[in-house]
């Protein structure tokens, strides 16, 4: 039951066929539009999708049998005649378990409805665990949540630390001491339930995408915590890279001498944009001052990134004390300085309006596209 995750391919389905199984990709639109849309008669579905009549009214009693789609009858103001009867999504008739474990002390996760609404939390403390100790403790935090729901379980996501490839394997992630982790498989093994994990900031900026506030333009997520990594859907697709090593930003050199990083070399943007050194440069010093300084490095380090990709919308993640303020508004300012007018005219630099639940809610997407198509 291992599963490829959509990083790198489009997360929504596009256009009328699909090669690789045109029932499956039809039925895909129709939970997309429901999703993003909301419900609607399945003359409307028709009508939106491009799928014919007859295709709709199949597919649309096959998700009703399934439970997934469910008839809400009549809208409350109908034209003249027979009224349509409208379908939408039933939020609740199977849950998402997404994990996050991004934080160095412990393993959080959730119980999450189709919706993106958490119905359920736990968390389990990380007490030094590397290795296969941590992975037996995701394991444990993965079966825990199981437990926690009496609906059907859709799949497990999880946000990792680290370089993790399309089939879920943890290529690296120091902080856990794990090389070449194939974590996706060995959960979907125990659990015989689809498995989908990614790096941590690649599930922020699908979590982002889908349940924030966000637009359709070319989002980058930049998660800020004791790493600094970042997540970018550019055209409808997760970027994933070369090796999977997109967006690492983290490990730019902003300052040839600056503190030593864990990677061994200096000034990276991490040594001074992770909430660790970032609360020690603040200590006995100037908030402000420390905090503007900060982002006008960080905006050094994006210019070349929006004045590249065009981005769209630069959303910062991680402690808002730190980073919304003096901090955002530098980086912006920062930005702007350093690219071409038509390069940032529309650019948004904001924080995350999901808070810490970004990767969490990120996670239950990654199970949301790769087993129903809908983000």
């Amino acid at each position: 039951m291992t599963q490829t995750s959509p990083v790198g391919r489009p997360l929504r389905p596009r256009g009328k066929l699909l090669q690789e199984d045109t029932r499956r990709h039809h039925r895909s639109l129709l939970l997309q539009q429901l999703f993003r849309e909301g419900p609607a008669s399945r003359a409307d579905l028709a009508r939106t999708t491009g799928l014919t009549r007859v295709t709709v009214s199949d597919l649309v009693g096959e998700l009703v049998s399934g439970g997934l789609v469910e008839e809400l009858g009549a809208p409350a103001q109908s034209r003249v005649g027979k009224p349509p009867t409208l379908v939408g999504l039933n939020a609740d008739s199977t849950h998402v378990v997404g994990i996050d474990l991004s934080a160095t002390d412990r393993m959080t996760g959730a119980v999450v409805n189709l919706a993106g609404t958490v119905r359920a939390r736990h968390e389990l403390p990380l007490d030094g665990a590397v290795g296969a100790a941590a992975v037996a403790l995701v394991h444990r935090l993965a079966t825990e949540l199981i437990a926690m729901t009496d609906r059907p379980v859709l799949g497990v996501g999880v946000g990792s630390p680290g370089v993790v490839d399309a089939a879920g394997t943890v290529i690296d992630a120091p902080n856990l001491a794990w090389t070449d982790t194939p974590l996706a498989a060995s959960l979907a093994d125990a659990l015989g339930l689809p498995v989908f994990v990614a790096n941590d900031a690649n599930t922020a900026v699908l979590g982002e995408h889908t349940f924030g506030a966000s637009g359709d333009g070319g989002l980058m997520v930049l998660r800020v915590g004791t790493g600094v990594g970042a997540g970018l859907i550019l055209e409808g697709s997760l970027l994933h890279g070369h090796l999977g090593a997109a967006g690492e930003i983290g490990h730019v050199v902003v300052d040839p001498s600056g503190d030593r990083c864990a990677c061994g070399r200096s000034g990276c943007l991490e040594t001074i944009l992770a909430v660790p050194h970032l609360r020690r440069r603040l200590a006995g010093h100037d908030p402000v001052e420390v905090l503007t300084r900060v982002g006008e490095q960080l905006g050094a380090a994006l210019a070349p990134v929006v004045g590249t990709l065009n981005l769209h919308e630069l959303v910062l993640s991680g402690p808002q004390e730190l980073l919304d303020g003096p901090l955002r508004e530098a980086a912006d300012r920062s930005i702007r300085e350093r690219t071409m007018p038509v390069s940032s005219a529309g650019l948004v630099v904001r924080t995350s309006e999901l808070g810490e639940d970004v990767v969490l809610v990120g996670a239950a997407v990654l199970v949301l596209a790769g087993q129903l198509g809908v983000s």
